[in-house]
Protein backbone atom coordinates (compact mmCIF):
# COMPACT_ATOMS: atom_id res chain seq x y z
CA UNK A 1 0.00 0.00 0.00
CA UNK A 2 3.07 2.22 0.83
CA UNK A 3 4.00 1.70 -2.40
CA UNK A 4 0.88 3.11 -4.69
CA UNK A 5 0.86 6.21 -2.31
CA UNK A 6 4.43 7.39 -3.11
CA UNK A 7 3.98 6.49 -6.81
CA UNK A 8 0.88 8.63 -7.09
CA UNK A 9 2.86 11.13 -4.89
CA UNK A 10 5.77 11.53 -7.87
CA UNK A 11 3.15 12.15 -10.76
CA UNK A 12 5.09 15.26 -12.74
CA UNK A 13 1.96 17.27 -12.46
CA UNK A 14 1.57 16.36 -8.81
CA UNK A 15 1.97 19.22 -6.17
CA UNK A 16 4.51 18.87 -3.68
CA UNK A 17 2.85 16.55 -0.95
CA UNK A 18 4.22 15.35 2.55
CA UNK A 19 3.34 12.97 4.94
CA UNK A 20 2.93 14.27 8.38
CA UNK A 21 2.25 12.05 11.77
CA UNK A 22 1.11 14.28 14.77
CA UNK A 23 0.51 12.33 18.19
CA UNK A 24 -2.78 13.56 19.59
CA UNK A 25 -3.85 12.49 23.53
CA UNK A 26 -6.76 10.96 23.98
CA UNK A 27 -9.40 11.93 25.96
CA UNK A 28 -11.10 9.02 26.85
CA UNK A 29 -8.03 6.80 28.04
CA UNK A 30 -5.43 9.62 27.92
CA UNK A 31 -2.93 7.84 25.85
CA UNK A 32 -1.18 9.20 22.37
CA UNK A 33 -2.82 8.19 18.88
CA UNK A 34 -1.08 8.99 16.26
CA UNK A 35 -2.53 10.87 13.63
CA UNK A 36 -1.40 10.63 9.86
CA UNK A 37 -2.30 12.24 6.77
CA UNK A 38 -0.97 13.79 3.52
CA UNK A 39 -1.53 17.12 2.75
CA UNK A 40 0.47 19.76 0.77
CA UNK A 41 3.74 20.77 1.57
CA UNK A 42 2.63 24.29 2.21
CA UNK A 43 -0.15 23.08 4.58
CA UNK A 44 1.73 21.10 6.74
CA UNK A 45 2.87 23.41 9.72
CA UNK A 46 -0.77 23.91 9.80
CA UNK A 47 -1.41 20.09 9.96
CA UNK A 48 1.16 20.00 12.91
CA UNK A 49 -0.27 22.95 14.90
CA UNK A 50 -3.82 21.66 15.10
CA UNK A 51 -5.06 24.09 12.79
Amino acid sequence: MAKKTVAALKKQDAKNFTKVIRAVKSDKTGAYVFREEIVVSEDAKDFIKGK
